[in-house]
């Protein structure tokens, strides 16, 4: 495919060059441990999550530098790509059902606009704090949000995908979970997904929560156990509890900023924040109910003022200490989106040098990686583990 990245001499010297460079960075003793772990997954798919491989590479909302995320054509050309795992975001819809969706409000990911007869329903909501002006799922039933078509998010950055805006429709997550076992079977092993519960708590004051209907769906598709090919994951750590209560799937808790505090912590008045998560108590703490944490890339690699990686922290060797694996959030493509030490020429959405940023992060000992381009992403963990 034209989109697809592909390596070349001049890229792997990048590779190299940023390799060297970590060791400034203090990271020649974690990358030695992360290519042991890579070569030791089998990579058979096998529904543990021993079996995947290290760095593993999540699609993250499918393919979505490519295609308008969560579609079925995004979650399709991840898949198509080599991801090791496929990312869906649930959100309800009036009636119940479960739809992927990176937010609810779908101002900007479909088309809804262009129909005047949900002109009514644009409102003003406060979610999680926030307030937020548009069309919200949860004022659609599932047959009305079927007459809407998916665009692309940020059609500033991609302007390529726009080529796609309207050829599919908003996917429940029954259609995926369809979808994933049709793909399994065609493939000969199952395909793993990665599926995260959207503000939880704000949808349970509607009378819609999200992990009952989640778990139904999970038990009706054979994903409800240990070794079942799909992790759960949240912000809100009362939602893994609560899933962990539901079903054994395995379990991730997602970490903003570090002076951030999880939504329902705010709710109901835990004063933590994500930086006494990452202590060792509160990993030990998130350890007792899940098996990995969902970072983001800045709790790894801090910035600095003008937005260069600094020094690694030490939450790498904290979280594997007390048996977490760790799959941060997101590296893309565009420089920028990349660190500014990565980024090449003037033009932000141009690509930067994205390998040599997946070094240094690889180089961290990290466990995975959520991407918006997976084919770039299998070479620079194919390069970091020598293969």
């Amino acid at each position: 495919m034209t989109e697809r990245v592909t390596g070349t001499p001049g890229r792997r010297t990048l590779l190299g060059a940023a390799v060297l460079g970590t060791a400034a960075l203090g990271l020649t003793g974690t990358a030695a441990q992360a290519a042991e772990r890579g070569r030791g997954g089998s990579g058979s798919g096998h529904g543990s999550l021993r079996d995947l491989p290290v760095p593993t590479v999540i699609g993250h909302r499918g393919a979505s530098g490519y295609r308008p995320e969560h579609t079925l054509g995004s979650y399709q050309l991840a898949l198509d790509l080599g991801a090791h795992i496929v990312e869906q975001d649930l959100v309800p819809t009036k009636d119940g059902h479960l739809v992927c969706r990176h937010e609810n409000d779908i101002t900007g990911t479909t088309d809804v606009v262009d129909h005047p007869e949900f002109a009514g329903r644009r409102t003003t909501k406060t979610i999680d704090g926030v307030s937020y002006t548009g069309w919200f799922t949860e004022d659609f039933t599932l047959a009305e949000l079927k007459t809407l078509r998916a665009t692309e998010r940020i059609p500033g950055n991609r302007p390529d995908n726009t080529l796609y805006d309207g050829r599919w429709t908003v996917p429940t997550f029954e259609e995926v979970l369809r979808w994933a076992d049709k793909e399994g079977r065609k493939r000969g092993k199952p395909v793993w997904l990665y599926v995260e519960t959207k503000h939880p708590t704000y949808f349970r004051s509607l009378g819609l929560g999200l992990e009952e209907p989640l778990a139904r769906l999970l038990r009706r598709y054979g994903r409800d156990r240990r070794t079942s090919p799909l992790i759960l994951q949240s912000f809100e750590p009362g939602s893994i509890q609560r899933l962990a209560r539901l079903v054994d799937t395995p379990r991730v808790v997602l970490l903003s900023g570090p002076t951030s505090r999880p939504w329902d912590f705010v709710e109901s008045g835990d004063p933590r924040t994500v930086a006494d998560l990452i202590k060792p108590a509160g990993l030990k703490w998130i350890a007792s109910y899940a098996q990995g944490i969902g970072p983001t890339l800045d709790l790894i690699i801090p910035k600095d003022a003008s937005g260069r990686l600094t020094r690694p922290t030490t939450l790498v060797k904290d979280a594997h200490a007390r048996g977490l694996r760790l799959h941060p959030y997101t590296l893309r493509n565009e420089n920028s989106f990349l660190p500014a030490d990565f980024r090449r020429g003037t033009d932000p959405n141009a690509h930067g040098d994205v390998f040599g940023a997946y070094a240094a992060y690889f180089a961290t000992g990290i466990d995975g990686i959520f991407t918006d381009h997976p084919d770039t992403a299998l070479l620079a963990a194919a390069d970091f583990n020598g293969r």
